[in-house]
């Protein structure tokens, strides 16, 4: 099975794309297969789109606002 360990959404050519890392891990034993494995996508989808923006929405509002 996958786990995810981490994601971060860029803005890139005015587009977004998400880059994420994940281990995999053998369900039986719960041992680390493979670790820190690296992968990233552009996103197409609109109601992703509008889940990425809402997070940078959520930022600006609350973490930047003076």
């Amino acid at each position: 099975m996958k786990q995810l360990s981490s994601f971060l959404a860029l803005s890139v050519n005015g587009g977004d794309r998400i880059s994420y890392t994940y281990d995999t891990i053998d369900p039986a034993t719960g041992d680390v297969i493979d670790s820190n494995t690296k992968e990233s996508f552009f996103v197409v989808d609109e109601g992703l789109r509008a889940h990425v923006e809402a997070v940078r929405d959520y930022i600006r509002e609350n973490k930047l606002a003076d």
